[in-house]
């Protein structure tokens, strides 16, 4: 049901957009709602960025998966529990760039029952596939994003004419296929699947799951039939775009059809939800504690900033002075019976 209310919310967004379209209203999806959306996310992004900062962190909580710096003779596993600043920046570079954690990753296999059904062996197997299809998903994205900087730039820069030229290296069709454009369907189709597939992972997906990857999926192919298929004229386009950028905006541009609308608003739909998704896990990761943190807990000493001063420490001695009667009434153990409390006091 998570699954077909998502579903059901991108027709709705489609079917706006495509009203929107019909109805000639080319000033709101071209130009306010593309406004809209980016402070939307610019502030969003940033007050979820502040509001993280400001959380404090006494202690150091890292998500560590090997041995900790301790002895000389022990082997310290310096990229899954890191004890310096360097060897956290690497571990956090191996993180956003290759996904290691995901890569390490392995799922729990049951196999082999009694009569009743209980199952008798657990073994544990490579989820190499997972992180292989979302890091295809993740760079996929990346360069079709960055590709899309054409569209504000004049002259383009030689860096996308290259990025253009070595993801059309196949060159198949006219115009050209795009490799990311394959290679970003497949990704996002194959997560998609794997939420409804897989029993576990279908238990525990919400709309918010489901929603940005139908979302995703609409974009993708909204800019597939655009390119190949309903032809748009790029230099209308890139008229309008250059319009918004240069805080000049034209709407009323001729050449211009109903897809890229839809395109375009589906775009700002998702950029407007980023800062209110699981997606802001883009940003969040440079401030989870879980990894930007060296696990240093026994080289230093963190001391607990939120202590008053005024409250003692209190420990579990005296607290057992305090409450003995009470405690031994109660029949609560004990470490000290009344005569050997008694007898302490008067050494």
């Amino acid at each position: 049901m998570n699954a077909l209310y998502s579903l059901f919310a991108v027709f709705a967004l489609i079917l706006l957009g495509m009203a929107g379209a019909a109805a000639g209203m080319t000033f709101s999806l071209g130009v306010v709602i593309p406004y809209l959306a980016i402070a939307i996310f610019f502030v969003g992004f940033v007050a979820k960025v502040i509001g993280w900062a400001k959380s404090p962190v006494p202690f150091r909580i890292p998500t560590t998966g090997g041995q900790m710096k301790s002895h000389d003779w022990i082997q310290h596993s310096k990229l899954d529990n890191p004890a310096t600043t360097g060897q956290t920046i690497l571990r956090m570079a191996l993180e956003v760039l290759c996904f290691r954690s995901l890569f390490r990753n392995v799922a729990v296999q049951r196999f082999g029952s009694t009569q009743d059904g209980v199952d008798m062996k657990v073994r544990y197997a490579s989820t190499k596939w997972l992180w292989g299809f979302a890091l295809i998903f993740h760079y996929s994205f990346l360069i079709v994003f960055v590709r899309h900087f054409r569209l504000f730039t004049d002259p383009v820069p030689g860096f996308l004419v290259g990025l253009e030229f070595a993801d059309g290296l196949l060159q198949i069709g006219v115009p050209t296929l795009y490799l990311t454009d394959l290679f970003l369907m497949l990704g996002v189709t194959l997560l998609l699947l794997r939420r409804m597939v897989l029993p576990q992972v279908r238990y525990i997906s919400l709309v918010a799951d489901y929603f940005p990857l139908f979302l995703i999926l609409s974009i993708t192919c909204s800019g597939i039939m655009m390119r190949y298929f309903a032809k748009t004229d790029i230099m209308a386009v890139k008229q309008l775009t250059m319009g918004l950028f240069s805080f000049a905006p034209q709407a009323h541009i001729e050449g211009i059809g109903a897809i890229f609308y839809i395109h375009l608003f589906l775009v700002c739909v998702l950029i407007a939800y980023i800062p209110f998704s699981k997606l802001m896990h883009l940003g969040g990761v440079f401030l989870s504690p879980t990894r930007n943190l060296p696990n240093d807990n026994r080289a230093k000493h963190h001391r607990n900033p939120w202590n008053d001063e005024s409250i003692k420490p209190h420990s579990y001695a005296a607290y057992e002075d305090e409450f003995r009667e009470k405690m031994i009434e109660a029949g609560l153990p004990v470490e000290k019976d009344m005569d050997e409390a008694a007898q302490t006091e008067a050494q």
